[in-house]
């Protein structure tokens, strides 16, 4: 979808420039706070399955094997992932081609042999930094929830949706709503759908 391309670009490349300050002073924050790497750099599922790196802010410190993600969430981290800053860095995903805006979250590799073949058809377009399922309760729902707004998401994409799940992200990022399943930092490990 060629309107889509365009958007992406004319938000991204303006939304870097004018949060260069924002980005920055996260990057120090992190920097300062829990060392190197600032950026935390993961191969996810892309259109189609393909895997890219997707960038986020670091939120966690190192752990050992065993240890929860609550445990190696820094209180910084809690932060940024609250007011969804973590995820700034994804705009160079954006405008590198991997990512859209808009689209399913880019998930684990190795949930890909764990969907049902109509989950995985949420890769049938490109991941975004927001998405259906985002804008509808976040961590707060279900991996099935969240899948099957995917898929409804994959169904009906058009530059109106977009905009609207854009307009809708702002609202939920402001909220700060969802932003963890109850009992977990984010959401637990989806270990593939009871059929």
């Amino acid at each position: 979808m060629i309107g889509k391309r365009a958007l992406d670009v004319a938000v991204a490349l303006p939304a870097l420039v004018l949060l260069a300050p924002v980005v920055l002073l996260v990057a120090v924050a992190v920097r300062v706070c829990m060392g190197s790497p600032v950026l935390f750099r993961h191969h996810r599922a892309g259109h189609r399955g393909r895997p890219f790196t997707l960038l986020k802010f670091r939120t966690m410190r190192p752990g050992r094997p065993g240890d929860s993600d609550e445990a190696r969430l820094t209180r910084l981290g809690a932060f940024l992932r609250a007011a969804s800053l973590d995820e700034l860095p994804q705009l160079w995903n954006v405008l590198g081609g991997d990512m859209s805006l808009v689209g399913p979250r880019p998930l684990l590799m190795e949930y890909l042999e764990r969907y049902s073949p109509e989950q995985a058809r949420r890769h049938e377009v490109l991941p975004g930094i927001t998405g259906l399922a985002q804008v509808r309760g976040r961590n707060a729902l279900s991996w099935e929830e969240k899948f099957a707004l995917d898929v409804w998401y994959v169904d009906h994409a058009n530059l109106r949706l977009d905009l609207y799940i854009l307009w809708r992200t702002l609202v939920a990022v402001v909220r700060r709503s969802g932003v963890s399943a109850p009992d977990h930092a984010t959401m637990p490990v989806f270990l593939g759908s009871r059929q």
